[in-house]
């Protein structure tokens, strides 16, 4: 068995290397990464394998884990007279955030800060933990519930144009400790699920902000992320992106993989052209206003519409070009002169 630590290290090369003994059986080939698969690994040597997901610990686990920790006397704290309530144990647990090393070197930070009583005991609070964290700790990831909560009220608060709880929410996250990158990814999908065309420039916006994140990290990250989530919460909203794409997804379902029309072919051989490739087909910019009417649909998805832009923000403009152009489209229409 060949075990590779960190497989996404290994660059293309060093990859290939393994390939021709994996094939031959020489080694059980396990390789480890942080990384997604998909992009860090070889195709080739992708498709020889099987992936396993390592997803985080779940909380019932950590807590599983600092259970067992408290009461083993050789290589935990079972030796030590602490009394740790139920509702401790599961904040630690919900503050390691899926790690166990986290878990476990909080509990063990934790269990130096209270004086002993009387009888030499110790007992654990919430400001025992926020002394091992050294930050205060919120309740925010209790059994899972409480983080998509959070989550769920950050995302509708700014769909709801409501700038101030849009920033509240993204703080509790944040100081909470939750991974910065992820409330940005939240916020790059929203640009374009809940914002969309009704204002371009908030995709643009958020895909800076994770940059930022990337680029300067925490604290001084947290400006630009703020800057973003106040302007995706007062932009003007549209979801066309939502219903376009589901009702063209609906169509490829309903009809399959139908032909590419031949004249939206390329002809790039002359077999090709011999097949009609290319053949009739008009060059927008050989035309008036850059535009002819023009048949880009199978035949039997002609006439379909996809794309019904809102009223809101740049959305109306483009309602109003793509009128325009529809009127000089219909049937019998040159389209526009040469």
């Amino acid at each position: 068995m060949l075990f590779v630590d960190e497989i996404h290290r290994f660059n293309k090369a060093q990859q290939d290397a393994l390939l021709p003994h994996v094939e031959a059986g020489t080694v059980t080939l396990v390789g480890a990464t942080t990384e997604n698969p998909s992009f860090e690994v070889n195709a080739a040597l992708l498709s020889r394998a099987k992936v396993l997901v390592l997803e985080p610990l779940g909380v019932p686990a950590l807590r599983q884990l600092i259970d067992r920790a408290l009461a083993d006397p050789g290589r935990g704290l079972g030796h030590e007279p602490l009394d740790v309530p139920d509702d401790i144990r599961d904040l630690i647990a919900a503050e390691a955030h899926g790690d166990a090393r986290r878990a476990l070197a909080t509990l063990d930070a934790a269990a130096t800060v209270p004086t002993p009583d009387a009888a030499g005991r110790r007992a654990l609070d919430k400001h025992a933990v926020e002394e091992a964290l050294q930050r205060r700790a919120l309740l925010y990831d209790k059994g899972g519930d409480e983080h998509y909560a959070v989550v769920s009220a950050f995302i509708k608060s700014m769909r709801g144009s409501d700038p101030d709880a849009a920033v509240y929410w993204m703080a509790r996250m944040l100081e909470a400790g939750e991974d910065p990158l992820f409330v940005v990814r939240r916020m790059v999908i929203f640009a374009s699920e809940d914002v969309g065309n009704a204002a371009p420039g908030a995709l643009s916006l958020a895909v800076a902000a994770m940059e930022a994140v990337r680029f300067v990290g925490l604290p001084e990250a947290i400006l630009p992320m703020t800057q973003a989530v106040l302007y995706l919460a007062c932009a003007p909203k549209t979801n066309t992106a939502v219903t376009a794409y589901a009702a063209a997804k609906a169509d490829v379902e309903a009809h399959g993989a139908l032909a590419v029309p031949p004249h939206l072919r390329n002809a790039t051989t002359g077999l090709m052209r011999s097949l009609g490739h290319g053949a009739g087909y008009k060059y927008p910019h050989d035309y008036a206003s850059h535009h002819v009417a023009e048949r880009y649909r199978p035949d039997a998805l002609e006439g379909r519409r996809y794309f019904e832009p809102s009223d809101q923000g740049y959305e109306r403009e483009m309602a109003a070009r793509l009128d325009k152009l529809r009127v000089g489209s219909g049937p019998g229409s040159g389209g526009g002169d040469r």
